[in-house]
């Protein structure tokens, strides 16, 4: 009957996270929040529907395994280089920081040395999944503080098994701290090697010949034997599972089937990594937290304003503007999946209470909440600021002490906002046919790349007007605001129309919303150019172009529907193109091309 027991609290786990998920995602919540909400709500400090909390505990643990080996298949050297200085020096100085500063908040409210290390080692980390989704769904992915955020959470992630064996050797010293954790760190070092030679000689083998097999549930069977016997391994030589299990992840990432480990493991891992968090859930005790509510709250703030003043001044150090400051530090608010993997280890060492356990799982939950919100406020913030011009020459205080380069009297040139991918296409189109070209950025690394190819440039935010004067606007032909950032837009174009009414400005929309498309027409862009719907019509004139229709009807149809873009209650076709309306340049359609009027769901 204990298998049966055993099945009733994973079915009643799985069911409250899908519960708790659910109204996440309807209420527009990260759902790890409804995970942890739902666990809370069947464990056994509420209703009490899963009583056995060893149990519990263990499936936190087979969660700790698959979420690290995820996060190990999905480990890139390559994609660490990219991010470089900042990724590597920037987060580890952001991480240390934040991790002496937790330390000093929780001695000030009362809790031991070595409590305070944990709770310092845990706001430190900022959940990934939480701050992705966020800025996969502002459309920020690809800005500037979106890539500073990604460097400095590459740095937490790997920060993650350090700590977990210093941790580890202060749970078990072995006569002086010194000692334990030169122990540690051999055992460490004979555990990487060890993974070093399997992962180069004997892995590799051993993949290709169960994949030469072609059976995808042995495949599977072999992932999951190697996520779990190197788990155990580390184990037994005292360090930790989660370490085993980002070793198992980081051997896979270097092979060839890479990509095939990730498609395969994805969905156990998603379905195992949700009952971690359900499974923390649990370990929430409610009354405990509403004993202590006061205490809480001041353990939120504190963590909220510590993070948010590292993170920008760990930013503003390695070059980045005011906004972007701001915008890295209110980002690292939401304290998530790593912080739990640090208050486990603690508990099954016997280093921390179920006391401060239970106010960090609070912690966490608030973090959570209040990151989508913490972020529009920071932007709403700083557009106000800005449009006060004693606050402007503070918040814009970056570009005038770094130096910029020499630009001369331009006439008819071209001012690019953004050295990204468009921007840079934009640039090399104009040197191609000699034409004048201005870049301003505020990216350190954009501006050094314009240093080295000659460009003139100016470092410093558009949307400050001290910045656009520098620009000579007011003999520019074009201003092309391309930065990826789309509250950065709209301020760049409001304040470049305020200044020069007459300026002539294209402006990239990173979101595809109506509304967004619309502000930047009013604010005084000429043209909105919507990468997205410019490359769907690119596939619509490829597709009927294969049909046979003409130039004129490709070009006529293409504009058609490019004037009046579709709306949400018809299909494209019926709102820009209906069938017959092609005028008298162009014939219509052949009939089997014409659309039918009809639902399309």
């Amino acid at each position: 009957m204990e298998s049966l027991g055993f099945l009733v609290d994973l079915a009643l786990t799985l069911g409250a996270a899908l519960i708790g998920g659910t109204l996440a995602r309807l209420l527009k919540q990260p759902v790890v929040l409804g995970y942890l909400l739902g666990g809370m709500a069947v464990g056994p400090y509420a209703l009490g529907l899963v009583q056995d909390v060893d149990e519990v505990r263990t499936l936190a643990t087979v969660g700790v395994v698959f979420l690290l080996f995820g996060l190990g298949v999905q480990f890139s050297f390559r994609e660490l280089r990219r991010y470089g200085r900042v990724a590597l020096l920037g987060g580890t100085l952001e991480v240390v920081a934040t991790i002496a500063a937790g330390t000093a908040i929780s001695r000030f409210l009362g809790f031991p040395a070595l409590e305070a290390l944990f709770f310092g080692s845990m706001i430190a980390m900022t959940s990934t999944a939480v701050v992705l989704k966020i800025l996969m769904d502002r459309g920020e992915l690809e800005s500037l503080h979106g890539r500073v955020l990604i460097g400095f959470m590459i740095a937490e992630d790997l920060s993650v098994v350090a700590l977990l064996i210093i941790l580890s050797a202060l749970g078990n010293p072995q006569g002086h701290l010194g000692v334990a954790l030169t122990v540690a760190g051999l055992k460490a070092l004979g555990v990487l090697g060890a993974a070093f030679f399997l992962g180069t000689r004997v892995i590799p083998w051993l993949l290709t010949r169960v994949a030469k097999v072609q059976s995808r549930e042995l495949f599977l069977l072999l992932l999951i034997m190697l996520a779990a016997s190197t788990a155990y391994v580390t184990q037994r030589l005292g360090l930790s599972l989660a370490l085993g299990a980002f070793l198992a992840g980081i051997i896979i990432s270097e092979s060839d089937f890479a990509q095939e480990t990730l498609a395969d493991i994805a969905p156990l891992r998603d379905t195992l990594t949700t009952l971690f968090f359900a499974s923390l859930g649990m370990l929430v005790a409610p009354a405990a937290i509403a004993a202590d509510w006061r205490l809480l709250l001041a353990m939120v703030g504190l963590a909220v304003v510590a993070k948010t003043i590292i993170g920008a001044l760990v930013s503003s150090l390695f070059g980045y503007g005011s906004r972007t400051a701001l915008l890295v530090g209110v980002g690292l608010i939401p304290i998530g999946e790593f912080s739990f993997v640090i208050a486990q280890a603690g508990l099954a060492d016997g280093l921390i209470s179920e006391r401060l356990s239970s106010l960090m799982m609070g912690v966490v939950l608030c973090t959570v909440l209040l990151a989508p919100s913490a972020l529009t406020g920071a932007q709403r913030l700083y557009a106000a600021l800005y449009k006060n011009r004693v606050f402007s020459r503070v918040l814009s205080w970056r570009s005038d002490s770094l130096p910029e380069s020499t630009v001369e009297e331009l006439h008819d040139h071209v001012v690019i906002v953004g050295y990204g991918r468009i921007g840079m296409e934009l640039a090399r189109a104009l040197g191609r046919r000699k034409l004048p070209v201005l870049c301003i950025d505020l990216d350190p690394v954009a501006i050094n790349d314009l240093r080295v190819l000659g460009v003139p440039y100016i470092y410093g935010d558009a949307a400050n007007p001290e910045v656009l004067a520098k620009a000579c606007l007011d003999r520019a032909r074009v201003m092309a605001v391309t930065c990826p950032d789309p509250v950065g837009t709209e301020l760049i174009v409001r304040a470049a129309k305020k200044s020069y009414p007459r300026l002539d400005i294209v402006a990239v929309a990173r979101l595809e919303h109506e509304d967004h498309v619309a502000r930047l027409r009013a604010l005084g862009a000429a043209e909105v150019v919507r990468p997205r719907y410019e490359a769907a019509l690119e596939v619509v004139r490829h597709t009927l172009h294969r049909y046979g229709l003409t130039a004129a009807e490709l070009h006529h149809a293409i504009s058609a529907l490019r004037d009046q873009p579709p709306s949400y209650e018809e299909h494209p076709w019926e709102a820009a193109v209906p069938a017959g309306d092609y005028g008298d340049e162009a014939p219509p359609a052949p009939e089997h091309l014409r659309v039918r009027r009809r639902r399309w769901y």
